[in-house]
């Protein structure tokens, strides 16, 4: 999720508060996942393990609409790209019926199953409720589910509770035989609590099981909200291979709502070289919707350009 915790930091808010509070608060309702991680349906991830690229070139879809031009910019990309549809608060899965379909179409499909924003906002039931219903409705038409999204910063409630709620998806979506992500939040020059910095937080949180299991481990970066210490990322993607030795690294989001700066992220992060052989790219540009769609947009070639 995109947001300028420097400027709320600088207003004199603490990052513990850095999100905006939901819309509207996510139903809680309990589920048993024993009663359902054992329900398989391994044929997408089947297909897409046969036929996923060794360099992963993602975008993120955060709106839906218009859903025609989204797809035809996708398609008009020089790669396959991994689209990341952002599962909106409050929306029943029903909601992307129609466009994981259109959009699986031209390319894979990363269903990102709460923004990160709205997890403080649904208990740890509800939220493995959630995980379940979108399985459900959607597991078929998804690639990989990104069972928490950034997952260690400081607006998304008790550690316990969150490290719980990835858990839980984690459990359900790898019980049917699904790809899974999760992704981090690098915040090396910008944590409030020692403890939220990203690789104390997730050696410390994430359970061994998801350390040996997960298929994909991404990184969240904003430049804009951590002015100062840049990543150093080879080695930073050095440590996480040691700490997830099965996964694929990458970086889950970038971005930056400075328009005379786009295109020089853009091609920087597409670009993105690291020599740790399990590094696959990702970048998930947070803007696509707004910056590349329709193609006739003047970032969506620096885009496809960068993707060459």
């Amino acid at each position: 999720m995109r947001f300028a915790a420097w400027a709320l930091l600088l207003a004199g808010c603490s990052s513990n508060d850095a999100r905006p509070p939901a819309d509207g608060a996510v139903d809680t309702i309990a589920v048993d996942t024993a009663a359902t991680d054992t329900i398989s349906d391994t044929s997408v991830s089947d297909s897409f393990e046969a036929s996923a690229p060794e360099r992963v070139y993602g975008v993120t879809v955060d709106d839906i609409a218009p859903l025609a031009s989204i797809v035809e910019s996708l398609s008009k990309l020089p790669h396959k790209a991994t689209a990341r549809i952002v599962f909106d608060e409050g929306q029943p899965p029903s909601y992307y019926t129609e466009a994981t379909t259109k959009i699986g179409a031209v390319a894979f499909v990363m269903g990102e199953m709460l923004d990160s924003q709205f997890v403080k906002d649904i208990s740890v039931d509800g939220y493995a409720q959630r995980a379940k219903d979108y399985l459900d409705a959607l597991g078929g038409k998804v690639d990989i589910w990104e069972v928490g999204n950034e997952i260690n910063g400081e607006w998304l409630g008790a550690s316990a509770d969150v490290a719980a709620k990835a858990k839980s998806a984690f459990d359900l979506a790898k019980g049917r035989g699904y790809k899974t992500a999760l992704t981090l939040y690098w915040n090396a020059s910008c944590y409030a609590k020692a403890d939220h910095e990203m690789f104390a937080w997730t050696s410390a949180n994430i359970p061994a099981d998801m350390k040996s299991g997960l298929d994909y481990v991404l990184v969240s970066y904003y430049d804009d909200d951590c002015p100062g210490e840049k990543p150093d990322w080879p080695s930073v993607f050095a440590e996480l291979a040691a700490m997830f030795p099965a996964a694929r690294l990458g970086v889950g989001e970038c971005g930056t709502e400075r328009a005379e700066a786009k295109s020089e992220f853009i091609h920087r992060y597409y670009g993105l070289s690291v020599p740790e052989p399990r590094f696959v790219g990702g970048q998930f540009w947070w803007y696509f919707v707004t910056d590349m769609v329709p193609s006739s947009k003047p970032l969506f070639g620096d885009l496809a350009t960068a993707m060459k």
